[in-house]
């Protein structure tokens, strides 16, 4: 009997494949085709529409990489189609595996209505359900050549300038059919019913059944007259289509959704264009399905549409008004969870949310980042701060070792705040909704023993696509199904609703939920993460200078330059360009933005200081423009430039840099051999060592170049100790040392205030496959290095006692990470890198560590000269230091004073607890010349601090991360201003409003 039921499955897929989905369209009748090649970037739909078209053929070659051909395909629908639903079949030459990834198209009407798109797995187009004979056919193709970056080889085709000249698709298919709806359906069932059978035991009755009864049915097809025989086979499936599902079954609550990587293996532009054909299809698709719901994440993505596509934003518009276009995350984009600081996360929900309340009139209620590489223990508290109830991502699932435990659960960030969070168990994002991927999702469901349900994001994805009619058959007949999960298109929404009341006490998982890959993107491109941090620092500056020019000079607020150069900056974080895993065009394009944003930042800081009365330059005072206090130093301060006693001397065949704290010897190789704390007398580095060691390793992951770095890279490492040159230059010590076809520059100096190494490193990088680190040992004892994160630090271990600590080889610090014992410790400070790694060594019997910067990378896919060039990054080493000082140092190293002449002003904004810091200074969004101001607690300790306000202000109200009001505190007079006291929680972010 098993081989009977095995041959009739193997029947039953060639009939399937060879017989049944190609009698879904009738023979083709011809149409007409003529082209137009748009020379350099995409031009408007008007002109497509109104150019110059020449006579193209069936067969023909076209499609230079980057380009774009539109074609024009005209005709009529032949008599002998009369009574038929009728589509036209246009083929650019696709491959039916590579869905988002190669030549895609958009069609639309003469007057220029956008119909549906064109990708590999969608190659028709509607002309009418119902044909009379001789209806005119005209539409026109916006066709993107874009071409097929082959995964994980190096290649040239990232970039318009190396891609070649090569036509790179054939025109396939160009002719008007009938849709023989009988046979799409009777595939479906067939499809369906033995996608299933596959799925269920092999000795089970209702497979043996469904066999059987499919073998029956498929008798009554006469294959050369699928057309005609379909219906009566689909009778004979009527029964076994009919079986319910049990009670108990599980549930998959299916949304439409298409993961559009907002630039990746295709340029920003390009993302612009394959949002207008995916949203096109999917509000098409909305239409022709009454049950069918739609996600779509990203205001980016929105505003995209709404700039350039205009004509697919009123009809998205539309149906995000009736409820079945569903916006989600309420982020700018899908961007990077680790990487960008914690003012950035905040605006990444205010931007968004505030795109969505605007053109749509809803806020989102949860976040959704089904991509992002890793998250932040400190986004549990944004999330709530910004009012929203749910979390939903599926990149864990890509783990190398360690099974995540839970599916659905509450996630406790850094300061005890919780958001309800949900990984769907069939561990994708691009959910074709086949029997395989629902049984998986049923199998590895760890709620199973108190829940049943979970979510499925629907649609081809990465490249775009979406949901096909395909998919939303296949639900038809899963909806209730004997043997099968069941499946229901649901917004995410009403399935979280379901979720919380299936688990009102799930399990908690504490912290940051690290991924175990895609280590490599706290290094990679590391021009990405010196321009973002670079932004963030000076948008910190240019917003508080710019509060101060408005309320201390009544200069205008300038409002649409800095949400300009904040949804830059927040579009830059998307978790692929940030993160540096794209190809060269879109890094050379990131990298010129930045150098642009810089310049629009510092040109408003500026124009806010010279209204002040003060102008940049060499003089005798200091701007402190970092809108940070610390134990009640005024943020934004203005006042006399000091700097501590500080010196740098030739001292036997070695140097010393020197003040009151801090006393550093590097030998006549350019290595420290001493780092001393004064205060104490205490020495960091273990005798008989060496620090600002730089060492180099092969590194060449075994998939994922930009991405990953596997723990093998260890074993191949090179001591960078050969030296060209050292000498004393002025207040610093300048080495210089050539390796492989590189070389690095390194002026070493130690800060104004006397207690950091300054370690300036300029590296012209020429490697390949190549990993460079700069190690400190230091003479610690400790079981864990402490990392900043967003708006505040958590603790990673340095043994690897389990398989969860021996996957945490590399991690990431936003601007320190410090190894400390009670008593002592050492803080590693940067301003513009985020890897790094601590491991216990053994040394005379002594327990020491080792502490790593991630400085470079060179991986050479997608982007084959990955950080080619001069890289410049500043790092820093503070000896005898606690959270607090390396909270201070990683900001001053960020934000340095600037020097200029001027008077001196009162601070806008001051407090008065150690360790409570303000992040941000603002005039509010709504424009409504209200006062923002933000703080946070940063040293992990309950506290009460008051915060000096020194305007008259008429109210001041606690308010969320957008901005809204809440509690009124009742401010007192202090100077010429008042005064409020806030009790903080370990970690807390508080935002204030202050009405003047």
């Amino acid at each position: 009997m098993h081989d009977n039921l095995d041959l009739m499955l193997y029947r039953a897929r060639r009939v399937l494949a060879e017989r049944l989905r190609p009698a879904i369209h009738s023979t083709g009748h011809p149409l007409q085709v003529a082209s137009f090649r748009v020379n350099g970037e995409p031009i408007p739909v008007a002109d497509g529409l109104a150019a110059s078209y020449r006579p193209a053929a069936v067969g023909e070659r076209w499609g230079r990489a980057w380009d774009t051909t539109w074609f024009r395909v005209t005709g009529e629908v032949p008599d002998a189609l009369a009574g038929r639903q009728v589509e036209v079949l246009f083929d650019l030459g696709f491959d039916p595996n590579k869905t988002g990834f190669q030549a895609e198209g958009l069609v639309y009407t003469a007057d220029g209505q956008p119909v549906r798109s064109l990708h590999p797995r969608a190659q028709w187009i509607p002309v009418t359900a119902d044909a009379a004979g001789g209806e005119p056919i005209e539409f026109y193709v916006e066709a993107a050549a874009n071409p097929e970056v082959e995964m994980f080889r190096p290649t040239e085709v990232g970039d318009w300038d190396t891609a070649g000249d090569d036509l790179l698709y054939r025109l396939g298919r160009c002719d008007v059919a009938a849709f023989h709806v009988e046979v799409f359906e009777l595939v479906h069932d067939v499809e369906v019913l033995i996608d299933l059978a596959q799925q269920l035991p092999s000795d089970s009755e209702r497979r043996a059944r469904i066999l059987h009864t499919v073998d029956r049915a498929l008798d009554l097809v006469d294959l050369q007259d699928v057309a005609g025989t379909a219906a009566r086979a689909r009778e004979r499936l009527v029964e076994v289509l009919a079986s319910p599902a049990s009670a108990s079954t599980h549930r998959i609550s299916a949304v439409g959704h298409a993961h559009i990587d907002s630039a990746w293996l295709w340029p920003l532009r390009e993302t612009v264009r394959k949002v207008a054909r995916t949203t096109t299809s999917m509000v098409r698709l909305i239409e022709d399905h009454d049950e069918f719901v739609y996600a779509m994440s990203s205001a980016q993505q929105y505003a995209w549409l709404k700039q350039h596509r205009p004509e697919v934003f009123a009809i998205v518009r539309q149906a995000v008004a009736e409820g079945r276009f569903v916006p989600v995350g309420g982020m700018w984009v899908e961007c990077d969870a680790v990487l960008p600081g914690g003012e950035s996360m905040i605006r990444q929900f205010s931007y968004g949310q505030r795109f969505f309340r605007e053109e749509f009139g809803l806020e989102c209620t949860g976040a959704w980042l089904p991509d992002s590489f890793g998250y932040s223990a400190a986004l549990p508290q944004l999330l709530r701060g910004a009012g929203y109830e749910w979390f939903l991502t599926q990149k864990i699932s890509w783990n190398e070792r360690n099974r995540f435990p839970h599916h659905t659960f509450w996630w406790e960030g850094i300061d005890g705040s919780r958001i309800f969070t949900h990984f769907p168990p069939m561990d994708t994002y691009n959910s074709e909704l086949s029997a395989e991927e629902l049984f998986r999702a049923a199998r590895q469901y760890r709620e199973k023993a108190v829940g049943s349900t979970s979510l499925a994001p629907t649609g081809y994805g990465d490249g775009g696509g979406g949901t096909t009619r395909e998919m939303v058959a296949r639900a038809k007949r899963l909806a209730d199904l004997e043997g099968s999960p069941r499946v229901t298109w649901e917004a995410p929404d009403v399935f979280f609703a379901r979720a919380r009341a299936e688990l009102p006490e799930p399990a908690v998982w504490r912290g940051e939920l690290y991924l175990e890959r895609h280590r490599g993107t706290y290094t990679s491109q590391h021009a990405m993460k010196q321009g973002n941090r670079r932004s963030e620092s000076l948008l910190a500056e240019a917003e508080l200078w710019s509060s101060v020019a408005a309320i201390r000079a009544g200069h205008p607020y300038p409002y649409e330059a800095l949400d300009q150069v904040w949804r830059d900056v927040l579009l830059h974080q998307f978790h692929d360009i940030l993160p540096g895993s794209s190809i060269a065009w879109v890094h050379r394009q990131a990298r010129e933005r930045y150098a642009e944003l810089a310049a629009t930042l510092e040109s408003i800081i500026a124009d806010a200081l010279n209204t002040l009365g003060v102008t940049l330059g060499d003089g005798p005072l200091a701007i402190n423009g970092s809108p940070v206090v610390q134990a009640g130093v005024a943020a934004g301060s203005i006042g006399p430039a000091e700097r501590a006693p500080r010196r740098v001397i030739a001292e036997g065949d070695g140097f010393v840099l020197a003040s009151e704290f801090t006393r550093v010897v590097v030998d006549a190789a350019g290595l420290v051999t001493s780092a001393i704390d004064q205060v104490t007398g205490r020495d960091a580095i273990p005798s008989g060592t060496h620090g600002n060691l730089l060492q180099l390793h092969q590194d060449f992951p075994h998939v994922w170049d930009a991405w990953d770095v596997d723990a093998n890279y260890r074993r191949q490492c090179v001591d960078l100790t050969a030296l060209d040159g050292i000498e004393l230059d002025g207040d610093a010590l300048v080495i210089t040392r050539s390796f492989g076809d590189s070389r690095i520059e390194q002026r070493l100096s130690l800060d104004d205030a006397g207690r950091v190494l300054l370690i300036d490193n300029a590296i012209e990088w020429h490697e390949r496959e190549k990993f460079l680190k700069l190690a400190f040992p230091v003479d610690v004892f400790a079981d864990t290095a402490v990392a900043e994160t967003q708006f505040g630090y958590q603790f990673r271990t340095t043994h690897d006692n389990t398989s969860w600590e021996d996957a945490r080889f590399e991690t990431h610090a936003q601007r320190w990470f410090l190894v400390q014992e009670p008593g002592f410790g050492v803080a590693f400070v940067n301003d513009s890198s985020y890897g790094f790694d601590v491991t216990r060594v053994e040394r005379d019997g002594q327990i020491t560590q080792d502490a790593r910067f991630s400085l470079l990378r060179a991986p050479r896919y997608p982007d084959p000269r990955t950080d080619i060039g001069t890289q410049r990054m500043r790092v820093g080493v503070l000896v005898g230091a606690d959270p607090g000082e390396a909270t201070a140092a990683g900001y001053r190293v960020n934000v340095p004073a600037r020097r200029g002449h001027g008077p001196s002003l009162p601070a806008l904004i001051g407090v008065s607890a150690p360790g409570v810091l303000v992040s941000a200074v603002k005039l509010a969004d709504d424009r409504s010349g209200d006062l923002v101001v933000r703080v946070y607690e940063a040293h992990g300790r309950r506290t009460t601090t008051q915060v000096d306000i020194g305007i008259q202000a008429r109210e001041v109200h606690r308010a969320d991360l957008l901005e809204r009001v809440g509690e009124e505190i009742v401010p007192s007079r202090s100077g010429d201003g008042v005064a409020v006291s806030l009790a903080l929680r370990p970690f807390e972010v508080a935002t204030l409003r202050i009405s003047r």
